[in-house]
């Protein structure tokens, strides 16, 4: 179903739509680590503090999502496709020679990130070929690193000109 032309088209569609990257990691103690790239992160509420991704019913890290209580969301940088790439792969051990700390629920998370959101669970629901996960910040922090971004099936570089004040007073910043 997923490859016949309508199902393509789509996804085709979907596409047109710019999104940033992540990469969203969590542990259990008897299933161990998972960590998936992800484009489907959205704000959800701002009161409370809601964000939510969705993970599909066949990934490999899905039981682990499933069970957890804690993620980390990473919202990668712009020189990070290599780490989006590394997540977005099938694999048993992802994190096996990947440079990481271990933060609250012992959840892995990597390093040099542009912002980062570390949740706790709220909701999982059903929806389709996915499973969407609703989860509450419990504290985040960002940088004034420029995200990665993915365009029309490729990563594509975000092009913000220094004269539009935006980077005026931004500082690196922790909640």
């Amino acid at each position: 179903m997923a490859n016949d032309p309508q199902s393509i088209a789509f996804r085709n569609a979907l596409g047109v739509f710019a999104t940033g990257v992540t990469v969203i990691s969590t542990h259990d103690p008897k299933l161990g680590d998972a960590a998936i790239t992800a484009n489907s992160f959205n704000s959800v509420s701002l009161d409370p503090r809601l964000v939510l991704w969705s993970v599909g019913k066949n990934s490999q890290s899905l039981p682990v999502f499933l069970v957890s209580s804690h993620y980390v969301v990473h919202i990668l940088a712009e020189d990070q496709q290599p780490i989006s790439n590394h997540f977005a792969s099938s694999g048993d051990d992802k994190f096996s020679g990947i440079n990481f700390e271990r933060v609250e629920g012992d959840c892995p998370r990597l390093p040099d990130c542009a912002a980062y959101f570390h949740c706790t669970r709220d909701q999982v629901i059903e929806a389709g070929d996915h499973w969407l996960f609703i989860a509450h910040v419990e504290r985040f922090s960002g940088s004034s690193s420029n995200p990665l971004v993915y365009h029309r099936g490729r990563y594509a570089n975000l092009q913000t000109p220094n004269s539009d004040g935006w980077e005026v007073g931004f500082e690196d910043w922790t909640w």
